[in-house]
C-alpha cells in the first residue's frame, strides 16, 4: 500500500480527501492528512514525516516548492496545478453577488504565474487590476495589508486571495473577498496524475536489481594467507556479511569465485536498503583489508540488469576510491551511491547539436555529463578546473584539456581569472553554456 501525504490548509485537505474517496481508484492508496495553519509549516511537516510518506500531494505550488528545496528532488512530489478555471470562478461569483462585472480587483498570486494572460481572456482591463506577487519568503500578513490598504483607499471593490487565512481576515474586516482555490476538475486531474505516478513507482520498484561485488586483488589476498584454512575462514566471514545483506534485500547470493559475488534482488529493496549496502561494503573492506568495487544494475529482465551491473562494476573499478556505482535502465548513472558526494548523470544525450560539438571537441558524453552534473550538484555558476578535478578525483591537466576543448566548441565559456594566495598562475574561471 502506498502512503500519500496530503498537505495544505485544513479546508483544502478535507476537500481533497472527500474527492479521493469518491473517485474509484484501481490502486491501493492510503491518504495521510497533514493540514497546516501557515504554509511555512510545510518544512517541518515534510522533514518529520517523509520517512512514512511515499508521495507528497500539495494543495498549492508554494508548499510544493518548499518541499522540493528540502528534498532536493521532485520525484515524490505532486501539486494541484492552478489554472484559469479557479480565477474565472471567482469573477463569476463576484458577478453573481454584485449583479455586475466587477473590474476594480486586487489579486495575490505566485511569482511565476502568468495571471495577466488569464485576465486577457476575460477582457478585463488590466489597468484596474492590482496584482501582488508572492514567494516562499512572503508573510501572509503582507498580503492582508496590501488588500486592506487598497480597500481603504477605495481603489478596489473586491479582493481575490490564494490564502485561506487572508480570505477570512478580509471578510472579518468587511472586505468583499474570494478565495482562489482549485476547481473539482483540477483536483480530479491531479488525482489521475497521482495514479500514473504510483503505477510508475510500482513498476520501478519491482524491476530486477543485480549487484556485483568485487574484492580487489583477491588473488594477492589468497597468496598472503598462510594456509587454505585461513583463506576459507576469511571467505566464510565475508559470506556471513553478504548473507545478512541478502536477508535484508530479500535477495539471493551467488559466489563466482576469486572474490566476486552476485546478489539478485529487486530495485525497490536495494534502494530502500542502500545505507545497509554501504555499511556492508565498509565491513567487507575492513575484513579483507582491501578496496571493494560494487556495480548495481537495474532492468526489466535479469539479462538487462546484469548487463548494466557489469558496466557499473567496470566504472567502479575505474574510480580511485571504487565505491558503489548504479546504472539504471534508462542510462542514468549514480556514482558514490549512498554517500554525501553522490553524483547522478546520464551517459545518453539526445541533443544532436551538443553531440556534434562533443565529437568535434573530442570529449566523451560521459565526461561532459559528469562535469555538468558536478556543477549542478555543487550549485556553481562558474568553476575552475581545480574545483572540478578535486570533486571528480581526476588529474587537473586532463580536466583543463577537456574544459579547453568545450570552450573551443562553444559548450563552455571563459569568464576571467581569480588570484591565488600563493605564487603561481591565476586560475581561469569558466561556466557551462
Amino acid at each position: 500500500m502506498y502512503q500519500i501525504g496530503i498537505v495544505g490548509p485544513k479546508t483544502s485537505v478535507d476537500r481533497i480527501l472527500t474527492l479521493a474517496k469518491k473517485m474509484k481508484m484501481d490502486l491501493s492508496l492510503r491518504f495521510l492528512p497533514f493540514p497546516y495553519n501557515h504554509f511555512q509549516e510545510t518544512s517541518a511537516i515534510v522533514k518529520e514525516n517523509d520517512h512514512q510518506v511515499d508521495i507528497w500531494f500539495f494543495s498549492g505550488k508554494l508548499s510544493y516548492i518548499i518541499a522540493k528545496n528540502i528534498l532536493n528532488s521532485d520525484e515524490q512530489l505532486l501539486h494541484i496545478q492552478h489554472t484559469e478555471a479557479g480565477l474565472f470562478r471567482c469573477f463569476l461569483q463576484t458577478a453573481l453577488n454584485h449583479h455586475v462585472i466587477v473590474e476594480r480587483v486586487s489579486i495575490d498570486e505566485l511569482e511565476e504565474t502568468k495571471i495577466e494572460e488569464a485576465l486577457e481572456q476575460l477582457d478585463v482591463p488590466v489597468s484596474n487590476i492590482y496584482i501582488k506577487r508572492y514567494g516562499i519568503q512572503t508573510n501572509p500578513n503582507e498580503l492582508l495589508k496590501y488588500h486592506l490598504n487598497l480597500w481603504e483607499e477605495r481603489k478596489i471593490d473586491v479582493a481575490i486571495t490564494c490564502f485561506e487565512g487572508v480570505y477570512k481576515s478580509l471578510l472579518a474586516a468587511g472586505v468583499p473577498a474570494y478565495w482562489y482555490t482549485p476547481t473539482i476538475l483540477e483536483i480530479q486531474q491531479t488525482m489521475r496524475i497521482l495514479e500514473e505516478k504510483v503505477r510508475a513507482f510500482y513498476f520501478k520498484d519491482t524491476q530486477i536489481g543485480v549487484g556485483i561485488i568485487d574484492i580487489n586483488d583477491f588473488d594477492k589476498i589468497a597468496e598472503k594467507a598462510r594456509s587454505p584454512y585461513r583463506l576459507q575462514y576469511l571467505e566464510t566471514l565475508l559470506k556471513v556479511s553478504l548473507i545478512r545483506l541478502c536477508e535484508s534485500l530479500d535477495g539471493s547470493l551467488m559466489e563466482r569465485g576469486n572474490g566476486r559475488y552476485l546478489i539478485f534482488s529487486s530495485r525497490g529493496a536495494i534502494e530502500r536498503n542502500i545505507s545497509m549496502l554501504v555499511q556492508t561494503v565498509d565491513q567487507l573492506s575492513l575484513e579483507s583489508e582491501s578496496t571493494i568495487a560494487v556495480g548495481i544494475g537495474y532492468g526489466e529482465t535479469v539479462f538487462a540488469a546484469e548487463v548494466n551491473a557489469l558496466s557499473a562494476i567496470q566504472r567502479s573499478k575505474e574510480r580511485e576510491d571504487r565505491g558503489i556505482v548504479i546504472i539504471q535502465e534508462d542510462g542514468q548513472v549514480i556514482e558514490s551511491a549512498g554517500k554525501d558526494d553522490e553524483l547522478s548523470y546520464s551517459y545518453r544525450l539526445e541533443d544532436k547539436d551538443v553531440l556534434e560539438k562533443l565529437e568535434q571537441g573530442n570529449v566523451s558524453v560521459r565526461m561532459y555529463s559528469k562535469l555538468a552534473a558536478t556543477v549542478r550538484r555543487l550549485g556553481l555558476r562558474s568553476f575552475t578546473t581545480k574545483e572540478i578535478a578535486t570533486h571528480l578525483r581526476l588529474d587537473e591537466r586532463n580536466v583543463r584539456r577537456m574544459v579547453t576543448s568545450l570552450t573551443e566548441v562553444g559548450l563552455a565559456e571563459y569568464m576571467g581569472s581569480e588570484g591565488s594566495a600563493s605564487r603561481g598562475r591565476p586560475s581561469k574561471i569558466y561556466r557551462l553554456t
